[in-house]
């Protein structure tokens, strides 16, 4: 039961920490041809790689950057080589975007490598803004983007809960045949050595009636002599 306790608790932790997770979404505006930083917390205990991911159109990702953390050394994937700087210190990751353009907009992740897996730490939306008819269209289509991404990870959300409730049902069951089990084998033991003390306690009392039925040696002692008496 104690195991099965802990279990859902982790469970429900982790439900809530993606949560946190996912709600954890920032809004960035800049202005046509300036320059704007993006900043990550750093989640990680220990050295370990971070990357920085790019969402646009809602389905298309693209890495813009990695940093392994041993030696500092940045690798830019392609199409963002030029304008654009990553670095880090010990709480904080660092995504700096110089001469914005109009498809800089989009839904950025900065992302640690922990455990063999990627686990996002911050989402930040970039919102490039500017003069002219330009302007409403990538307003309109970076307003789009948040919600399409929210309703999304909502989801997702939904169903990673819906798939964790299941197991939590399942591994109650399986502990309560375990205990069900264990419970079974001593009432079984009990039984056991309770009929065995049941035949004992019968023997014992055959016994002890068979020797009630023989005379005590005095009386067998006093009829010689009671005939003997008789005689004379």
């Amino acid at each position: 039961m104690r195991s099965f306790t802990l279990i859902t608790a982790l469970i429900l932790c982790c439900i809530n920490w993606i949560s946190v997770s996912v709600s954890e979404t920032q809004t960035v505006e800049v202005q046509l041809g300036q320059e704007v930083t993006l900043l990550c917390p750093n989640i990680s205990k220990h050295r370990t790689q971070t990357e920085w991911f790019r969402l646009v159109k809602r389905t298309e990702v693209s890495c813009v950057s990695s940093m392994r953390w041993s030696d500092g050394k940045v690798s830019f994937c392609d199409g963002f080589q030029n304008r654009f700087e990553m670095s880090s210190n010990i709480t904080t990751v660092f995504l700096k975007i110089k001469r914005v353009d109009f498809s800089d907009s989009g839904l950025y992740f900065c992302g640690f490598y922990i455990y063999a897996h990627t686990v996002i730490s911050n989402t930040i939306h970039v919102n490039v803004q500017g003069n002219g008819e330009s302007c409403s269209e990538v307003d309109f289509k970076t307003e789009e983007t948040p919600d399409g991404i929210t309703n999304l990870m909502t989801v997702v959300l939904g169903g990673l809960t819906v798939f964790l409730t299941i197991v939590i049902i399942v591994l109650a069951v399986e502990i309560r045949k375990l205990q069900t089990a264990v419970n079974e084998e001593p009432q079984t033991e009990r039984n056991k050595n309770l009929g065995s003390d049941d035949l004992n306690y019968a023997a014992l009392s055959f016994q002890s009636k068979a020797k009630r039925k023989r005379r005590p040696p005095s009386e067998r002692e006093l009829e010689p002599n009671v005939v003997y008496a008789a005689t004379r």
